[in-house]
């Protein structure tokens, strides 16, 4: 059982009781009466086929609050887009595929592009971003949760968890986190957050003093979850990167925008696996490699707009703090982890520190070395602004991919 401790600057709301998920549910049927409800599942054509996504629409077609379901689907043919709309047929919610390989989203993305605005490189940002444009566009929603398509432990109390608190009429929150103990199969989860994130905050308070920043990105118990709800104003002018800082950029976003009492965390699983990223110790450009650096930037970027100065030394300092502190936390999780009788390489941890505090250098020299860089995919007003139709011509697209395809389908 969860303890009902509040640590850091932001509202944790805890799993205290174990309420019964159809307690929540006819909760929420009610507030979606008042305020629509969304959901986005950004996924790529893979996972259809995998072990976690079927089980994941079993569960969500039980959920009876929910005024929509908007699907990104990436790297996806035209046959496998014929199969993605095949497979999410049994939703029983209104939903819509995004097919952002597609020529009519393509089409609309080369105008985007044309004009300075589209997202520059493919991925979960982009992905996420083309969503959410979605969202914006059909009005059918009022509050909306996102998850992975990955999780390999879902059930659906985890959505009704997530959007609770952006749902309820009397609850002030634009925005809450998700969070869950990364503990499977025996061992303890989550080397990104737990030896990278956790550390390089700490080291960070360390070598520049006590910021409000780094105070309420610490404040949050697992910031690389990729589960979060929001109202819809919230998707207006948000700044997401399109790399792996995807989760941290978004925390960004919410600490530049919103009172901290607007925002909260809350405890959605006791459970939770999902598809593991390799170390890549050997290519800067896969798994927890690139996504380490991918974070560590955007840590950094976030920091220099508030006026903070970095130089090669100081990066040289906060790989030599980072370093130790990291270090201290294997110790710490291998005690955790021995007393409740769950193992740890240790080995392993040591070897992931070392590289997280190698790319922390390479994520410095990378953010000196390109200070012209855009990192951020353009707001949704600042592409309004551009192109006022662009919400037009993104619905029309997704319809005729859908009427052209499952029309097709339903005649063969």
């Amino acid at each position: 059982m969860a303890d009902f401790y509040q640590n850091g600057i932001v509202t944790t709301l805890h799993n205290l009781s174990r309420r019964p998920v159809e307690e929540l549910e006819q909760e929420l049927a009610g507030f979606s009466r008042v305020r629509p409800l969304g959901l986005i599942l950004p996924a790529l054509f893979s996972e259809l086929e995998g072990a976690a996504l079927p089980e994941i629409v079993k569960e969500i077609r039980q959920v009876p609050y929910l005024s929509e379901i908007v699907i990104g689907l990436d790297r996806a043919d035209q046959d496998q887009f014929r199969q993605a709309l095949s497979f999410f047929e049994s939703l029983p919610q209104r939903h819509r595929i995004l097919w952002n390989d597609g020529p009519r989203l393509r089409a609309l993305d080369s105008e985007l592009e044309a004009l300075g605005l589209a997202p520059r490189e493919p991925g979960k940002g982009r992905n996420v971003w083309y969503c959410m444009g979605y969202v914006l566009a059909s009005g059918r929603a009022e509050s909306v949760a996102l998850h992975d398509c990955d999780v390999l432990t879902y059930d659906r109390s985890l959505l009704a968890r997530l959007i609770y608190p952006v749902a309820h009429p009397h609850f002030n929150y634009e925005f809450c986190k998700g969070y869950y103990a990364r503990v499977a199969d025996g061992k303890i989860n989550g080397r990104v957050s737990r030896l990278l994130v956790t550390p390089l905050l700490r080291a960070l308070k360390k070598t520049l003093g006590d910021l409000k920043y780094l105070e309420f990105m610490d404040s949050f118990r697992y910031p690389l979850a990729g589960e979060f709800s929001f109202r819809r104003d919230v998707l207006k002018d948000i700044l997401i990167p399109s790399d792996w800082g995807l989760e941290i950029g978004v925390l960004s976003e919410m600490f530049r925008n919103y009172a901290n009492n607007r925002l909260c965390q809350a405890d959605i699983a006791d459970v939770y696996d999902h598809k593991h990223q390799d170390l890549s110790a050997d290519d800067d450009n896969a798994g927890l490699s690139r996504m380490s650096i991918d974070i560590s930037k955007a840590l950094f970027r976030k920091l220099a707009a508030q006026g903070v100065t970095f130089s090669p030394e100081t990066f040289r300092s906060l790989k030599a703090t980072y370093y130790r502190i990291a270090l201290d936390f294997v110790e710490t999780y291998n005690n955790d982890a021995l007393m409740n009788g769950l193992s740890l390489d240790i080995h392993v941890e040591e070897k992931s520190v070392e590289l997280f505090a190698e790319n922390i250098i390479k994520a410095g020299e990378d953010f000196l070395e390109r200070p012209m860089e855009r990192p951020f995919i353009p707001s949704w007003n600042r592409v309004v602004s551009a192109m006022p139709d662009v919400f037009d011509r993104l619905l029309a697209a997704v319809e005729a991919d859908h009427q052209e395809f499952a029309v097709a389908d339903s005649r063969e």
